[in-house]
């Protein structure tokens, strides 16, 4: 590199700055597929529940529910259907605008339950109460609306059982998802939190809210997300698991011991990213209390959400995630190198402030300072190509790494044509789509510093994996278990 020292400066310390992110992502990575070929956490799991059998504690299902009348009632079928000895479902109808709570009336036949709640952390006013009189497990909360984090708030107040599970609306569940979320609680009593993996239902088909078959989604952009969530989950959630680092557990599906959830004050109503904040909050509140505690990522239980597919949804999701993670990080600042911190506070913070929260900075201005410095001379057109074929190089083996995490574990594309498909979309990811994100992440930054408030913005369901209703009345599979202690009144 050749120019003014400045500027000679700063490209080295772009370059600097490339090189630590690649090894950090390439070092998670190496774990995560360690800890699959150990056959840990993504082991064979076939034998666990007949060790545990009788010992699984009950589970409260929350549903928080806003505008989600198209995609409601597969999302509770799938909850009804799930292999689990005792659990109740509370979803909450958070001031919805649309049909979703005549929906639900209509589909599970709803009948008026007012019963006494204790107000464990604060939430808005309820408005109604109703209890299924097909599935005594089943109650819906109508309340005032405050946002999902509100609408959590208002689901653990009602809660009755020891663990939540936290499920968005738009979401299918695996029957054997709930079992195999709540083994960490089982292996290990610390264990205060436990996340799944989350995959794109674009393209499956899900009747009667059962996911009967697993496709690719037809459009290029939810086919590039599907990449995402593989690299997310499968090197991302599983690499840092191992050293009690894990900083997010994903809002669609998750398990929390009650008692923590609300001894940690709850939900915060303040903040776009309630999922993320909770999470570095428990460990923030464990660390520097010197409590044990585990919170962990186990790859097995999956759980089926919609991906958006066009671009100004995205645009709002990918803002959204960004402005929550800085309002997560500055909202628990404390644990960052605190002295108690362990590997939370000294190299997940860390990374996820320099190389995700600054990330679309230091990639959008490095890669444009690069262009001007090509451009300028200063740079040689050869080197700025092969920076470029480098950072691609990277990101497609870092996808390509994931791809194959996902064979090794799960192999859930079965078509070798679905194979070639992802390989396609890990292309295209590079050549547009990170750029793009970025930019947009960028803009998040730049209004949260300018402190403009946030919003969740409007997120469009299609639904179009789900399969028409063939027929009501018939109680699925699993709706024969037990429901939650206090269930039947």
């Amino acid at each position: 590199m050749t120019g003014p020292p400045l500027l000679v400066a700063v490209q080295w310390v772009f370059l600097a700055y490339f090189i630590g992110l690649q090894l950090t992502y390439i070092l998670l990575d190496l774990i995560a597929i360690r800890v699959i070929r150990r056959g840990g956490e993504a082991g064979s799991v076939s034998a666990l529940p007949q060790s545990y059998s009788g010992l699984e504690p009950p589970v409260s299902l929350l549903v928080p529910a806003f505008n989600e009348e198209a995609t409601i009632v597969a999302s509770i079928w799938s909850l009804l259907q799930l292999e689990y000895p005792s659990f109740e479902i509370v979803v909450v109808n958070d001031g919805s605008r649309d049909s979703t709570l005549e929906v639900l009336k209509r589909e599970f036949d709803l009948r008026p339950f007012p019963e006494a709640t204790r107000i464990s952390v604060p939430s808005r006013r309820l408005l109604g109460m109703y209890r299924s009189a097909r599935f005594r497990n089943l109650r819906v909360i109508d309340k005032e609306n405050g946002g999902k984090a509100d609408a959590l708030n208002a689901a653990i107040n009602s809660a009755r059982c020891p663990l939540v599970c936290i499920v968005d609306a738009d979401s299918v569940l695996q029957r054997d998802s709930l079992t195999l979320a709540v083994r960490p609680f089982l292996e290990d009593a610390t264990t205060v939190a436990c996340g799944g993996t989350i995959r794109i239902a674009n393209g499956c088909r899900v009747s009667e809210g059962f996911l009967e078959e697993v496709g690719m989604p037809r459009s290029w952009l939810a086919r590039i997300q599907v990449v995402e969530y593989f690299r997310a989950f499968l090197f991302g959630r599983m690499g840092w698991s191992p050293l009690n680092a894990m900083l997010i557990i994903s809002g669609a599906f998750g398990v929390f011991r009650r008692e923590a959830v609300i001894a940690a004050g709850g939900y915060r109503t303040d903040t776009v990213g309630e999922d993320m904040d909770l999470v570095v909050r428990l460990h923030r509140v464990h660390r520097l209390a010197g409590t044990p505690y585990r919170i962990v990522f186990v790859p097995d239980p999956i759980c089926w959400t919609e991906a958006p597919e066009s671009l100004r949804v995205l645009r709002s999701q990918r803002m959204r995630w960004q402005r929550g993670l800085l309002e997560s990080l500055a909202a628990n600042r404390r644990l960052l190198f605190h002295r108690r911190g362990g590997a939370a506070g000294w190299l997940a913070f860390p990374v996820m402030l320099l190389f995700e929260a600054l990330g679309p900075l230091v990639e959008l201005v490095g890669l444009a300072l690069m262009v001007v410095a090509a451009l300028s001379g200063t740079l040689s057109g050869p080197a700025f190509f092969a920076f470029l074929l480098a950072a691609m190089g990277m990101g497609l083996l870092l996808s390509a790494s994931a791809l194959l995490l996902e064979e090794m574990a799960f192999h859930t594309f079965e078509r070798p044509a679905d194979l070639g498909l992802l390989m396609a979309a890990m292309v295209l990811e590079n050549l547009g789509y990170r750029q793009l994100t970025a930019w947009w992440r960028l803009q998040a930054t730049l209004l949260w510093l300018v402190r403009r408030p946030g919003r969740w913005g409007r997120m469009e369901r299609s639904a179009s994996w789900q399969a028409p209703p063939e027929g009501r009345g018939a109680i699925p599979p699993a709706t024969d278990s037990k429901p939650a202690p206090g269930g039947e009144r």
